[in-house]
């Protein structure tokens, strides 16, 4: 393996694409480069994503312009304590004319999902969705049905207004792969989306790439190369999080999984067919932030600056 190259030798001709979604996405979203980038690494490595931030900076646009890039079925779910499980998964109605039950499908059944304020939903709709999300299929009236190969799920949550909330457990949190803010705008960002909002249509894309490519580009994906050392500095990261006297649970090997995964997808989309440990070093605040609750509680998109500081004392491997 030639780590002085920068063009990939898997599926090359895909990287274009992979790329260009991106590039569709930044197109309409004003300083979120980097929010961007790593909500297209967790759905082109197969996870899910959650974006904790207050109302009104672009989450659900970051959201839209990624299923919208895409030529596949998006689906918008507006989580409130109301909501069903039935409402998201579907439900069996009976026919009249058939005499018969037949299954309605809910929204679930999709390729790309947003659910917005998703700790708005109680804890039962919580549930439904998230097994959802693990197991790829979903389960009514005694009857397991499947979910599109392409299935991913946004969801956006508002970490501070507790009225009318359920915040997400622990082990529910721990299903999406990245959890990131968007913050708000720089002075001259903001100036650029109000001079966006004076044009007609400027926060709408077209599809860029197809189903079937998005679904390639995700085997690809599995396929680039981690050198053992990496693995081992992965674990390493890991078991510090787990022996640090300042957090009272540490990242699960799920967590370790998800980070290997997003590293790959981070090579792809630069073009390398190998992950460097720059790629698991960038990620690693953003797979591993949400999975650890530290002795002293605090918002939870400031754990990430824990992961940081403990980056910091570990050897990275040449």
């Amino acid at each position: 393996m030639n780590q002085s190259s920068t063009t990939i030798g898997i599926a090359p001709d895909l990287v274009p694409k992979a790329q260009s979604l991106l590039k569709n996405m930044n197109s309409v979203l004003v300083g979120q480069e980097k929010s961007a980038k790593l909500a297209l690494i967790a759905l082109l490595a197969g996870g899910h994503v959650l974006i904790e931030d207050v109302p009104g900076v672009g989450k659900t646009l970051l959201a839209k312009s990624l299923a919208q890039s895409i030529h596949g079925s998006f689906k918008r779910i507006q989580c409130t304590p109301d909501l069903l499980p039935a409402d998201i998964c579907g439900l069996n109605i009976f026919d009249q004319k058939e005499s018969e039950f037949r299954f309605l499908p809910g929204p679930i059944f999709s390729n790309i999902l947003l659910a917005d304020e998703i700790n708005r939903a109680n804890p039962r709709t919580q549930s439904s969705l998230l097994e959802a999300m693990e197991e790829r299929q979903v389960t009514t009236d005694g009857t397991t049905r499947h979910l599109p190969d392409l299935f991913f799920v946004i969801a956006t949550a508002n970490p501070i207004e507790q009225l009318g909330t359920f915040p997400l457990p622990e082990a529910q949190i721990d299903r999406f792969m990245i959890a990131l803010s968007l913050g708000y705008p720089t002075a001259s960002d903001e100036a650029a989306i109000l001079f966006k909002t004076l044009q007609t249509g400027a926060f709408s894309v077209g599809p860029v790439v197809t189903l079937e490519e998005v679904i390639a580009i995700q085997t690809a994906v599995k396929n680039i190369a981690v050198h053992e050392s990496l693995v081992h500095y992965i674990v390493k990261i890991a078991g510090v999080t787990r022996a640090n006297s300042s957090i009272a649970l540490g990242v699960s090997p799920r967590g370790s999984q998800l980070l290997l995964k997003a590293a790959q997808a981070s090579a792809f989309l630069e073009g390398r067919d190998f992950v460097t440990p720059d790629d698991v070093k960038k990620l690693a605040p953003y797979v591993f932030g949400h999975r650890i609750i530290p002795q002293i509680k605090s918002q939870r998109i400031s754990y990430s600056e824990i992961i940081e500081t403990i980056l910091e004392t570990i050897p990275i491997p040449k």
